[in-house]
């Protein structure tokens, strides 16, 4: 079997149960996904991902951590970072001192994340700012496609200061829609072409330095009936062939309400990692299900092994191979070493 561990799961505590453990040791587990339910301090944090990384060394740990609404970790010395809306009103005001700041913003936030052993932040968003997505709101920067992509370029250059890589969410853009994907299956009616002008311009203009990208969990009928994360049209004639992308391709999660609104009907989780996987996904989450006993994780990893052993799917090495490009190549720099380190304070001063 080639070697691909594509699973991206979650942790019910802040510490691993024996369940966790089995689970994180399991060959089709690639990455974990971290919550604010995992988090009581830095040292606990720190001590929690040493311990998955001792049971699996290439074990690639995210978490949603972009500023504003969605940062996970908000105490004991981690910095709140603004939404990236003001970076993008910043913008409109001093266009330059703008990605300066968003620099700052992504060193920040990587480097604080690195220093608790967390490998990857699901961030930049690059969803553009329509107006009437709940979802999306101020976590987008800007409206206009050139402002986004040059702003979430300077923060992924800060990402890539603190030796951490980047995920761009959600392609080919969440930000028309007014549903939430959490919990409904929202429903963009626009042309391929529209879309390529402009929701999907920055996947193209950041093409070279995007290292993931995660999929919308929204229709476009008139590109493809199934959402975006479980479209080959999308994932590998759009995003792969025209816009030149050579990343990992993770799923949104799979636990969603939209996640599992297939061609018209509910799947399971099993089944909807296999058409994501197949659509050109190489790694997949399902969140939040390690609570209650994580049965639909176990349920999850068994599925996947049959439908390998079976040969319903293909295990692939090259989507390993793209996994394993995510972890970071560098040392990260010890909390108490970042404190005092002066490219982290002139961050903080720079921080909008």
């Amino acid at each position: 079997m080639n070697s691909h561990s594509p699973v991206v799961l979650d942790v019910a505590g802040t510490t691993l149960n024996a369940d966790d453990r089995r689970r994180i040791a399991h060959p089709l587990t690639g990455g974990l996904i971290l919550f604010g339910r995992n988090w009581q301090h830095r040292a606990q944090l720190t001590e929690l991902v040493a311990e998955a990384k001792s049971l699996r060394p290439d074990l690639l740990v995210c978490v949603d951590h972009e500023g504003g609404r969605v940062q996970r970790f908000r105490s004991d010395g981690f910095t709140h970072l603004s939404p990236m809306r003001t970076l993008g009103e910043l913008w409109m005001r001093d266009a330059m001192a703008a990605t300066d700041a968003a620099s700052a913003a992504g060193y920040v936030l990587g480097a604080e994340l690195r220093a608790c052993g967390v490998d990857l932040a699901f961030t930049p968003v690059l969803d553009l700012d329509h107006g009437p997505s709940v979802v999306i709101g101020d976590r987008a920067f800007h409206r206009d496609a050139r402002v986004t992509t040059l702003l979430a370029k300077s923060l992924m250059h800060g990402l890539l200061l603190a030796g951490m890589a980047n995920c761009g969410k959600h392609f080919p853009g969440h930000g028309y829609v007014a549903a939430d994907s959490h919990v409904a299956l929202p429903v963009d009616r626009r042309s391929l072409t529209a879309i390529l002008a402009d929701d999907a311009k920055p996947y193209e203009w950041l093409s070279t330095v995007l290292a993931g990208v995660m999929p919308a969990h929204v229709i476009y009928p008139k590109v493809d009936a199934r959402p975006a994360g479980f479209s080959a049209r999308w994932l590998q004639e759009v995003l792969r062939g025209r816009l030149g992308f050579g990343g990992a391709i993770f799923s949104d999660d799979l636990g969603m309400a939209a996640a599992r609104q297939i061609d018209g009907r509910e799947v399971g989780h099993t089944e909807a990692a296999l058409l994501a996987l197949s659509a050109g996904c190489d790694l997949v989450l399902l969140c939040n299900e390690s609570l209650n006993g994580g049965a639909p994780l176990d349920a999850l990893l068994d599925g996947l092994s049959l439908a390998a052993a079976s040969g319903a799917w293909q295990p692939d090495a090259g989507s390993d191979a793209r996994r394993l490009q995510l972890l970071p190549q560098t040392a990260p720099l010890p909390w108490d070493d970042l404190m005092h380190h002066g490219a982290y304070q002139h961050a903080l001063d720079r921080l909008p």
